[in-house]
């Protein structure tokens, strides 16, 4: 399926690239984030140059957006440098993207929390819910919230298989599955961009080619010790099978991985050891030529340039090229196929490229039209792409799905042993809280401290080792499962005054050994506001989720583990797919 919906001999975007300057074209191939300012002679953030500066002297039309103001003030914003950009230069539409907004996880280089609209659980909820219809409702609704605001493309969603227990990218993923995940993606596809792209459609970017889950010891390669990228089980194919599907649906853009992979091999093909938006193998020979996607490669973000923000070091992500210039590293990635450079922001750049003959006038066309193609492929070129500012949100009824799916996906478990469960949890209750709001309490429940309570909540989030070098780095959910010995002791103290239920928040697999024969009940969550957890345990909506990865008996375990072959770990304390059924109480709703 082409994702543009345009024929490639001649069509209008062709001619419309073919009558811009070599400037102009420059312009379309940068994909910067920006801080929406209210106005548009400020910096757009990071220290850079104005939104005016970026649309009108350098022609950039692709925009990443960071943290926003509420919808309204969003909408009136892009509406207002809609008309600058039709005003100036090629006179193209800007293209608004986002990384996801829409659930808890508030990760500057991944995910936004929401604020302004409704609130879901993560990805891997919706995988541990399993529901296609609702993950299709769900898109909808993040259409239909992101063309109020004037947002046309969305950095998402990421189809990476959660392999390797320690990677700090799951909660954004469906899962461990390559069924279910290609599964839930084609809905998600349908719900976002509908049948084909059109002016009432959002252009997906499913994420990261060729599948970013198995990371050497589970690192994170927006950082130079997480660079590598293993397969020692062999099972390259099935971190591809959600590509496929998603190329078969019609996705309009792919976005590469940081990773460099090592020691694999393709069709008896050793792959280069560089990142992959930095492969031709890979980009070209893999993505265009074997799998058939023509649509638009937006690289990951920040391959280019080394920068420092906060006082804090970034290097850019230019694995296995690092002893290339910036400029050759730009050569380097039009050469292997991608489109768009995600980051960066400097025209000046790409023309030396050019100019000093690394980078072709073709190669520079080609991916122009592309891009164009996506523009016209969304009704950009011919419909008015001003935003409403009238609309408000979150619409009536979306908070209220997005609760029950928060409900839906927690997973039960324990529940104590079969002869005395301790949930459903009665009507009325002394409760003692552990890392939850006292104001989410259910009418009929109070909070009490341990001595006197019926029973405790513990919420907590899963282990991770805290790491701060790195711009972005403190965000990243890294390094041991194992919770701390000092969160242990608390939890357990506890368990010998009264009944706990403990809630841990998974945005990654967690070693619960210490706790599964001393605490009552245990859940997993991903992605649910107190008020919601709270309900659930005293049964007024069902916990339906089912694990969706297995949570591994020890680190040792995961050390063993084949980074790339799903639910590897040996023995472990809860399978993928697990689920304690809990029981409804009788006459209550959420």
């Amino acid at each position: 399926m082409n994702p543009s919906g345009t024929t490639h001999d001649r069509d209008r975007a062709s001619d419309l690239v073919d009558a811009m300057s070599i400037e102009q074209r420059i312009g379309l191939l940068l994909h910067p984030i920006v801080i929406l300012p209210d106005d548009p002679d400020a910096s757009s953030g990071f220290g850079g140059p104005s939104m005016r500066e970026l649309i009108v002297d350098h022609g950039i039309r692709f925009f990443a957006l960071g943290a926003l103001p509420d919808p309204q003030t969003t909408a009136r914003i892009i509406a207002d440098l809609q008309t600058l950009a039709r005003s100036s230069g090629p006179r193209l539409p800007i293209v608004f993207s986002t990384d996801p907004r829409h659930s808890f996880v508030q990760n500057d280089g991944a995910a936004h929390r929401a604020a302004g609209v409704s609130q879901w659980p993560e990805n891997l909820g919706l995988g541990a819910i399993g529901d296609e219809d609702l993950v299709r409702r769900y898109a909808d609704i993040v259409r239909r919230d992101y063309l109020a605001m004037g947002i046309r493309m969305a950095l998402h969603p990421q189809v990476d298989l959660a392999t390797e227990p320690r990677w700090g990218r799951q909660a954004q993923s469906f899962g461990s599955s390559p069924a279910e995940t290609s599964r839930l993606l084609e809905a998600f596809l349908d719900g976002l961009q509908g049948s084909e792209l059109g002016p009432e459609s959002v252009a997906a970017t499913v994420k990261h080619f060729p599948g970013g889950g198995p990371q050497l010891d589970g690192e994170d390669p927006h950082f130079p010790y997480g660079r590598e990228q293993v397969y020692p089980g062999g099972n390259f194919d099935a971190h591809l099978e959600p590509f496929r599907a998603a190329i078969a649906a019609g996705t309009a853009a792919i976005m590469p991985y940081y990773g460099m992979p090592v020691g694999l091999v393709v069709d008896g093909e050793e792959i280069e050891p560089v990142g992959f938006a930095f492969n031709r193998q890979v980009i070209t020979g893999l993505l265009r030529e074997r799998l058939g996607f023509d649509g638009v490669v937006l690289s990951d973000f920040g391959l280019v340039t080394d920068i420092e923000i906060a006082g804090k070091p970034f290097p850019a992500r230019a694995w296995g090229v690092e002893h290339l210039s910036e400029i050759e590293r730009i050569a380097r990635l039009f050469s292997a196929g991608v489109d768009q450079l995600g980051g960066e922001r400097d025209t000046a750049l790409v023309r030396r490229a050019h100019d000093e003959g690394l980078l072709a006038a073709a190669d520079i066309r080609r991916s122009a039209i592309r891009i164009v193609r996506l523009m016209d492929a969304l009704g950009l070129l011919d419909e008015d792409v001003t935003p409403s500012t009238s609309v408000q949100l979150p619409r009536a009824g979306d908070q209220e799905l997005g609760e029950q799916a928060q409900a839906r996906a927690l997973t039960v478990l324990r529940n104590g042993p079969d002869s005395a469960p301790l949930l459903p949890a009665p009507a009325t209750a002394r409760v003692h809280l552990v890392g939850l709001d006292e104001g989410a309490l259910p009418d009929g429940w109070s909070a009490a401290d341990a001595a006197t309570a019926d029973f405790a909540v513990v919420r907590t989030g899963a282990p991770f080792e805290h790491r701060d070098h790195f711009f972005l780095e403190s965000g990243m959910q890294q390094g041991s499962l194992d919770f701390p010995q000092e969160t242990v002791d608390r939890i357990l103290e506890l368990t010998l005054t009264l009944p706990v239920v403990l809630v841990v928040e998974m945005s990654r697999p967690a070693i619960l050994r210490p706790f599964t024969d001393r605490v009552d009940a245990i859940l997993a969550d991903f992605g649910a506001s107190d008020r919601v957890v709270l309900r659930v345990l005293r049964g007024e909506v069902e916990a339906e989720g089912r694990l969706p990865f297995e949570l591994p008996r020890s680190m040792a375990a995961v050390a063993a583990n084949h980074s790339d072959t799903p639910d590897d770990t040996a023995d472990p304390l809860f399978p993928a797919g697990w689920r304690v059924s809990l029981p409804i109480a009788e006459g209550v709703s959420l």
